[in-house]
């Protein structure tokens, strides 16, 4: 079945503009064009325009997507399961903020708002409740219930400033990475030894004795696990390689 680019631009949502436009920079290009100069795409297009539109609800620039998407190596359907990952953890993030919310309503309602330590505490435990649904399996069968409850007793025992550095240096290590992929730098480079050195002062928050060998091994959950890989992958495909790479370069 073919499309003409209104007909395709009324299915998607997309603008014949914008379709147009997608042509031009080698995007999306139309299966054939018609003598009056009408274009028309086909099913190999369609899916292709879904994939772009996954990718930009992600985030991720039209140049990049069109180097995704050209990449002979390119899988549709690994992708379309990162896709999911991704959207599931954001879906995750979210609720939690809702429910959050929620109760700092209902406490304001019955004019008794939380005090800062139930604010904060409540917080640190979503996140562990987090971790515990997606990784707590994983984590206890390779490390130990001992090892992950004390890496959770960690997390519940930071203060507020702890926790906001905690999280504060993520966000740093996840732009960075986003940078260096975007940039085409190298794990063995500065600023690989310089990733390496933030995850690694991220992990010792909740594990004050983490080894290079833990260290590499958590990194590499990063590449066998695809929600691990979603998580630092949502915007910038090969995040998480570079920081597998850059932790088993660095960490002696």
């Amino acid at each position: 079945m073919e499309y003409s680019i209104h007909e395709l631009s009324c299915l998607s949502g997309v603008s014949s503009r914008t379709l147009r436009w997608y042509d031009e920079i080698g995007l999306l290009k139309p299966v054939r064009v018609a003598h009056n100069g009408y274009r028309y795409y086909g099913p190999l297009e369609v899916n292709r325009l879904q994939d772009i539109l996954y990718y930009r609800a992600l985030g991720m620039g039209l140049s990049h997507i069109k180097e995704c998407l050209d990449d002979p190596s390119f899988d549709r359907l690994a992708a379309l399961r990162q896709h999911l990952a991704s959207l599931q953890a954001q879906k995750e993030r979210l609720e939690s903020l809702i429910e959050s919310v929620e109760q700092t309503i209902d406490c304001e309602e019955r004019k008794k708002p939380m005090n800062d330590e139930e604010k904060f505490a409540a917080f640190k435990q979503k996140a562990i409740e987090k971790n515990e649904a997606l990784y707590g399996k994983e984590s206890r069968h390779k490390y130990g219930d001992a090892a992950v409850d004390a890496s959770n007793a960690n997390l519940m025992g930071l203060s507020q400033e702890q926790y906001n550095l905690w999280s504060e240096v993520d966000a740093e290590l996840r732009q960075r990475l986003k940078i260096a992929v975007t940039s085409g730098l190298k794990p063995d480079a500065d600023e690989g030894k310089a990733i390496y050195e933030m995850h690694r002062r991220w992990l010792k928050v909740t594990d004050p004795k983490l080894t290079a060998e833990k260290h590499k091994g958590i990194a590499q959950l990063y590449l066998l696990d695809e929600r691990f890989t979603a998580y630092y992958d949502r915007e910038v495909p090969g995040c998480a390689q570079f920081l597998t790479d850059a932790v088993d370069y660095w960490a002696k």
